[in-house]
């Protein structure tokens, strides 16, 4: 098969579409004919040199759509020919993967392969982390920092349908609107407005419940500031930096909890858990065409170079793909 390759030898590290070995599948197992992936941040933290893959294919990629090829001998819930979709360790920016059979899930009707490959990694990061890491209750109100982003629009989705109140934050103009037309109830421009003074204006003085901040150091005295007695904040990054000062005592009069999560390292079996868990709850809103990926661009798989240095530059809204086949 044929694979995106980090070429490491070369300061820049280009990406090249080259033969790779192609994937042994176990009993438990099934492998896919890829026929689009989507980029991530992490790709672009692994093509650095900062995020080597834990037990996974070297190979980028967290997520895929394809068509089922081969099954292995316990895996008999699926069949050649199916339409699925995954959340991978690695191994989506190449024409084949093996996936465990559980974590697959089944392409709704009328998608397209591209949607589909923007579906896994981000509507289940923001899942586990509102849902199961916060424990978000009903009618709790919530934050999202980088509302535009894969995570960000699918953090709005979720918690708009499941009726909770959503403020978040965006860079440009043309960002704000498009967090606003997926449902966010408050959208503040971070450029050009105080986000603090906005979420205060707009909940009275009350703050919010929970806080999902891929930003980090840069926002921490901020998000405590906004956070209501018993609140939470998940970190899933730290764009802005890792390094923040922490007033213990603060902490322990708000009551506040302060939550670490990442997804890709998690287990096999934890990433079953959550793909499960998020089915239950979302899956017929997904079905019905409530809640669907947002789509940046669409790039040829050959065209990862150009692919990436558009997520560096954080022009996308929503999530940008790569086309492997036709």
């Amino acid at each position: 098969m044929y694979a995106i390759q980090i070429q490491q030898e070369q300061p820049d590290r280009p990406l090249v579409w080259q033969e790779s070995a192609d994937p042994v599948i176990g009993p438990d197992e099934v492998r896919v004919m890829i026929h689009a992936t989507a980029l991530n941040r992490a790709d672009l933290a692994q093509r650095a040199g900062h995020y080597p893959p834990p037990g996974a294919p070297d190979i980028l990629g967290l997520e895929m759509a394809g068509t089922v090829s081969e099954v292995g001998a316990n895996a008999q819930q699926w069949r050649p020919g199916d339409p699925v979709c995954a959340l991978l360790g690695g191994g989506g920016y190449a024409e084949a993967v093996a996936v465990h059979q559980e974590m697959l899930m089944p392409i709704p009707l009328g998608w397209s392969f591209e949607e589909a490959a923007a579906l896994p990694e981000v509507y289940l990061t923001a899942f586990v982390n509102l849902f199961m890491e916060a424990a978000l209750q009903p009618g709790e109100s919530v934050l999202v920092h980088g509302g535009a982003s894969g995570v960000g629009t699918a953090a709005i989705q979720l918690l708009h349908h499941a009726g909770h109140a959503v403020f978040v934050t965006a860079g440009t103009p043309e960002k704000v609107a498009r967090c606003r037309e997926l449902g966010a109830d408050v959208a503040i421009n971070y450029r050009e407005e105080d986000f603090v003074a906005a979420i205060w204006t707009a909940t009275g003085g009350a703050g919010v419940d929970v806080i999902l901040d891929m930003v980090g150091g840069d926002y921490y005295e901020r998000n405590v500031d906004l956070l209501k007695l018993k609140g939470r904040m998940v970190f899933i990054a730290t764009l802005g930096g890792s390094q923040a000062p922490l007033d213990i005592g603060r902490l322990m009069r708000k009551r506040l909890r302060l939550i670490g999560s990442v997804l890709r390292a998690r287990s096999p079996a934890e990433k079953i858990e959550i793909k499960q868990r998020f089915m239950d709850r979302f899956w017929p809103a997904v079905t019905a065409g409530q809640i669907r990926p947002v789509l940046d661009r669409v790039y040829p798989v050959q065209e990862a170079n150009a692919a990436h240095a558009h997520m560096a530059a954080n022009q996308n809204i929503g999530k940008i793909v790569l086309k492997v086949r036709d």
